[in-house]
């Protein structure tokens, strides 16, 4: 599919935006279970299992499985990068900083894939996707920043911001855990290059997940003796839902549109987080949160639906034959 077909493909199907319901929603159930058990176990029981599900949904869909050593090599790198680093900074960036403050560093990831697709695949968004993309920091951070933070911004108190604990090891962890995330979405077109985007997507899950769950073993203890039977249905959910079908429906459009205007959908993971987070666990938005969620909306409309530049406003050589 041309990149171009995208912004339509996102207003004729909801599926386009569901990966990043699925994951707000699993970070939900990740944050509930997480006082229960470890972060790295926790982790890898996300998406070593989820591998395992989209590999064999691929061999069931009669899709080639990786061969050669340039796949694998691929492959491997995607699973380091987006597999392991991605999981191990968010489990435990998670136990240390709120899920709205999370949520919006590792949100924030579109300007580095944006910044990353212009240099490496010359992607070009319009002026318009340009403010979009700012609008929806500006609406993740109005979303995620604790209310007295917002203040001390508002009055220019720059020091009572850094006082007030934004640049703590949780958050470093959540701005690794973006980043890898960015690199992986980068990533995608050399792995489908050479291998099958669903079973490259599976086998970066399962090979990502064994070091977590190898140094769960040794360096964590009493990862499930505490779990009860709904915790392991949230893990399970943050496991089929949150990691096979997501992950399998973003690396399939990733591999086929534009990095710029599908990564700027991600604005919209902390919406759902929240919005589910305050029904499920009795969380309150507070009035500031709610303009955050309008203006993240507004953002996702300017980037994907009138932000992008089509191949037929790109001179010939300056459209990205992937």
């Amino acid at each position: 599919m041309p990149k171009s077909q995208l912004p339509e493909l996102s207003r004729r199907s909801g599926f386009v935006i569901l990966p990043f319901f699925l994951w707000g929603t699993a970070m939900v159930a990740m944050k509930a279970v997480l006082p229960q058990t470890e972060p790295l176990f926790l982790a890898g029981m996300r998406i070593m299992p989820a591998g395992l599900i989209v590999i064999a949904a691929a061999s069931w869909l009669g899709r080639s499985q990786p061969m050669g050593w340039r796949a694998w090599l691929w492959i491997s790198i995607f699973a380091l990068v987006d597999g392991f680093l991605f999981q191990f900074f968010l489990a435990l960036g998670l136990v240390r900083t709120g899920a709205g403050l999370g949520s919006l560093i590792i949100d924030s990831q579109p300007l580095a894939v944006a910044l990353l697709a212009a240099l490496i695949y010359q992607e070009r968004i319009s002026w318009l996707g340009v403010i979009g993309l700012f609008v929806g920091v500006v609406g993740i951070g109005l979303i995620g920043l604790p209310a007295d933070l917002l203040t001390a911004f508002g009055q220019g108190d720059l020091a009572a911001v850094i006082a007030g604990g934004v640049f703590t090891t949780g958050e470093w962890l959540m701005l690794g855990a973006s980043l890898s995330m960015a690199v992986g979405t980068i990533l995608i077109r050399p792995v489908v290059a050479h291998a099958d985007p669903v079973a490259a997507t599976g086998w970066h899950m399962f090979l990502g997940g064994l070091p977590l769950l190898l140094l769960s073993g040794m360096y964590e203890q009493n990862q499930w003796q505490s779990l009860v039977n709904w915790q392991w249905l949230c893990i399970a959910y943050a496991a089929i839902f949150g990691s096979a079908i997501a992950y399998g429906l973003f690396f399939y459009f990733a591999s086929t549109g534009s990095l710029t205007t599908l990564s700027t959908l991600t604005f919209s993971t902390p919406v759902f987080a929240l919005l589910f987070s305050s029904i499920l666990l009795q969380e309150s938005l507070r009035s500031v949160q709610w303009f955050g969620v309008g203006l993240t909306l507004a953002s996702i409309y300017l980037v994907s639906g009138r932000g992008s530049v089509t191949e037929a406003e790109l001179e010939p050589n300056q459209v990205d034959p992937a």
